[in-house]
Order: structure tokens, then C-alpha cells, then sequence
């Protein structure tokens, strides 16, 4: 029985603009470092997408007492809020980025995504296969701006594993709006 002035609340599944806000943010990214354009694009949707979005859409997943997926987009949207400060706001302060710097920020996060990788495992294949490609990326953006891998595979690399999250979003989002399995998505 609820108390009185009090509600249950419902929540959908945050997910897709989770899934979505990291997805198109990396898939920038990897084009960005492939050299098809600037940072302009990575730097707007690290700010309001992959950042913003993604960091509500972990707290909404949090709520719903979801660990794995509230803390990894909590996380990832916190990571590319940090990104956008490290690119665009510490160099307004005078504080730019070196590529040991650069090599640093990539290998703590490569560091946390092992730890998603491994308990992805038992989430399901499709994020498996993402956490993976993420982990994988973290370590060539580690190799990247010390000048010891190319840029054009890691950008490839990148924008892959963007697109992966994108078909998991996609797929949740079909599969909810039509009630049934119509894209494989574990």
C-alpha cells in the first residue's frame, strides 16, 4: 500500500540514449582521427550527447537499480565531458595537452574498461563484443599520441566500435517500439 501524496514511479528502459549518445560521439571520434574532419563535431555531441545525455541516462539507470549499466554510462558520459574540458576549456587556461598526457588519460580508462569488460561477460554477447572493441581502443588511443600506431586504423577502430553500440541502441529501441524480436541484440 503507497502512503498517501506518494506514487510509484516507472522509468523506462535508458538504454537507447545512453547506447546512442556513446555511440554517435565515438563514431565522431574515430572519424575525426581518421582525418575526415576537425574535433568540432566529437567536441559538440562530448558536451551535449555522449556527456549530458548519456550521464542522466546513467543516473535513470541507476534509479532502476541497474549497476552495470547505471555506472557505465554515468561513467563514459563523464568521460567525454572530460574529453571536452581537456580539449577545448584547459587549452583557453593555458594548460594543453602533451601526448604523454594524452597517453595517460587513454590508459586509465583503458584500465576502467577491463573492469566492464570483464562483467560484460555475463550481460549479454552483443555488449560483450562492445566492451571488447572499447578496451581494444582504449589501448591503441594509448599508442596513438605517442607516435607508435597510426592514425587511420585506431580511427577505423573507434569508429567500429561506435557503431556497434549504435546497432545495440537501434536494436532496443525497434525491438521495444514493435513488442517483439525483430534485431538480434544478446
Amino acid at each position: 500500500m503507497e502512503e498517501a501524496g506518494m506514487f510509484k514511479e516507472w522509468w523506462a528502459n535508458p538504454a537507447v540514449v545512453g547506447l546512442m549518445g556513446f555511440a554517435l560521439t565515438t563514431m565522431a571520434t574515430g572519424l575525426s582521427i581518421m582525418g575526415f574532419w576537425g574535433g568540432q563535431p566529437t567536441l559538440c555531441l562530448a558536451l551535449a550527447f555522449g556527456g549530458t545525455a548519456q550521464f542522466i541516462a546513467g543516473v535513470v539507470d541507476l534509479r532502476k537499480g541497474n549497476l552495470f549499466g547505471g555506472s557505465a554510462f554515468m561513467s563514459y558520459g563523464a568521460f567525454w565531458w572530460a574529453v571536452f574540458l581537456k580539449d577545448t576549456v584547459l587549452p583557453l587556461m593555458g594548460i594543453k595537452a602533451t601526448p604523454a598526457g594524452d597517453a595517460g588519460f587513454a590508459l586509465m580508462w583503458f584500465l576502467f574498461t577491463f573492469a566492464f569488460m570483464i562483467a560484460s561477460f555475463k550481460v549479454g554477447k552483443f555488449l560483450s563484443a562492445l566492451f571488447v572493441l572499447l578496451w581494444i581502443a582504449f589501448g591503441l588511443l594509448i599508442l596513438l599520441p605517442l607516435g607508435m600506431i597510426p592514425a587511420k586504423p585506431v580511427g577505423v577502430e573507434v569508429f567500429v566500435t561506435g557503431l556497434l553500440a549504435w546497432y545495440i541502441a537501434m536494436a532496443e529501441v525497434v525491438n521495444t517500439v514493435y513488442g517483439k524480436k525483430v534485431l538480434p541484440i544478446s
